[in-house]
């Protein structure tokens, strides 16, 4: 399908500043921030004075390094509202993260904050090749996840027609795509995948949906899942990355002539990677876990967030600033099983390169005696039923020793065997494994 091309027009300014121009942004916002969670934040007051630096040392902005790390449970510790650098009077929405492993990190927005988040949102999916006038169909769960009312102020934003359908209900999901012939789906891939199986239960074609471009994230997903979309149903497939604790959806987002990785709005948030074993800073290129400092947030300003996800900073290309490599997976949900390092997305990859298998999978991790075993729970594809599941899961089994070097059980269940994620993001790891 042909590709929309974006016009001169439709980049903002400081889409096409240059490097020095950016940075020099970069530096009177990243000073402003620190002195705004300095003076109203207690947290950042008594963490600054224990690292012995004050908002007055930075002076470049390699000077970031001076100062400390924020962490998700320093949210935590605070919650609800402690982190909070403005009144609560004048916070006008909070969002919260799921709160499944305790407290629920709670996030405040200004006005001003809302209205940052609606115009970076539009300039992602501007980017995507959204225009004024299309119809965007929103699954992406509402509520106090971000991902839905981001998505929906944003392409609002923008000037286009908002279908504020939510996450679930997936046979009403397909009947109003093809009723209401959007042009745009933000959603999940995870339940991309499952909207795509529906239309095959019924007997439809994917291909023949009206969507031209799927704007995806809330998890990680691989190239593998992006081709395997792309190809069921005829869309362009674009990543955007974000999240609740430092904004929610629209952080970075690819562009979608060169799908080359996300740009990260630079002229709001100003990214680092470091090595998350020792916290040092390292070059672009490498590969480490992201981290994030805001530099326009209002009510939560966060300095230096780590966010656990693991990828690299790589150079401009469609816009001028840095993009991020696809995540690789979490500091903080990559497997160890008997000292061999695994991420659910090498799983994914095996999986989706099967031509007989869906692209629904699960890690389920146990301990007999002292040792780790993982069992990988996978599905064949609809139409290949008759498949000999024992010789497919012999294959994959060998398939994940090769590339990944770690052994495990693969069972290979029928079509619908793997419960699916209707709101949200998939669980693709089950630890059973006793609590330390």
């Amino acid at each position: 399908m042909p590709v929309k091309q974006p016009a001169p027009g439709d980049l903002e300014p400081i889409e096409r500043a240059s490097r020095d121009e950016l940075q020099a942004l970069q530096l009177q916002r990243l000073r402003q921030t620190l002195a705004r969670a300095y003076e109203h934040v207690p947290h950042y007051r008594r963490a600054f004075e224990a690292r012995g630096v004050h908002p007055s040392d930075c002076r470049s902005l390699a000077d970031l390094s001076k100062f400390p790390f924020t962490a998700k449970a320093d949210l935590r510790d605070h919650y609800p509202f402690g982190m909070f650098a403005v009144p609560r009077d004048r916070v006008v929405r909070v969002h919260a993260s799921s709160g499944t492993t305790g407290k629920p990190t709670v996030v405040g927005y200004t006005q001003g904050d809302i209205d940052r988040w609606a115009d970076l949102v539009a300039r992602s999916i501007r980017a995507a090749g959204g225009r004024r006038g299309d119809m965007v169909h929103v699954a992406y769960g509402y509520g106090l996840f971000t991902g839905g009312l981001g998505a929906h102020y944003g392409a609002e934003r923008l000037g286009c027609t908002v279908v504020p359908m939510g996450g679930g209900q997936t046979e009403k999901q397909v009947q109003l795509i093809e009723d209401f012939r959007p042009d745009i789906i933000m959603v999940t891939p995870s339940y991309m995948q499952v909207i795509v199986e529906e239309f095959r239960r019924q007997g439809k074609d994917p291909r023949a949906m009206s969507l031209s471009v799927g704007i995806f994230g809330a998890e990680p997903w691989t190239e593998m899942m992006r081709r395997d979309i792309e190809q069921s149903a005829d869309i362009d497939a674009v990543d955007i990355y974000g999240l609740s604790e430092v904004m929610g959806p629209g952080v970075a987002s690819e562009c979608v002539e060169s799908k080359d990785g996300p740009v990260i709005w630079e002229d709001h948030f100003l990214p680092e990677i470091i090595d998350p074993n020792t916290g040092e800073v390292l070059p672009d290129g490498s590969e480490g876990e992201l981290v994030f400092t805001t530099l326009t947030k209002e009510a939560l300003p966060v300095i230096r967030y780590r966010t656990r996800d693991l990828t690299r900073l790589l150079p401009p290309t469609a816009r001028s600033m840095r993009r991020m490599g696809k995540i690789v997976g979490r500091s903080d949900d990559m497997l160890i099983i008997r000292g061999v390092n695994l991420f659910p997305t090498q799983v994914e990859e095996i999986v989706l390169a099967h031509g007989r298998l869906g692209g629904q999978y699960q890690l389920v991790v146990t301990r007999e005696s002292l040792l780790d075993e993982v069992e990988v729970r996978c599905e064949l594809a609809l139409g290949h039923e008759g498949a000999d599941r024992a010789a497919i899961a012999a294959e994959v089994q060998n398939r994940i020793k090769e590339l990944a070097g770690v052994s495990t059980r693969v069972d290979v269940g029928l079509p619908d065997s793997i419960e699916r994620t209707l709101v949200g993001k998939a669980r693709r790891v089950i630890d059973k494994r006793p609590k330390s």
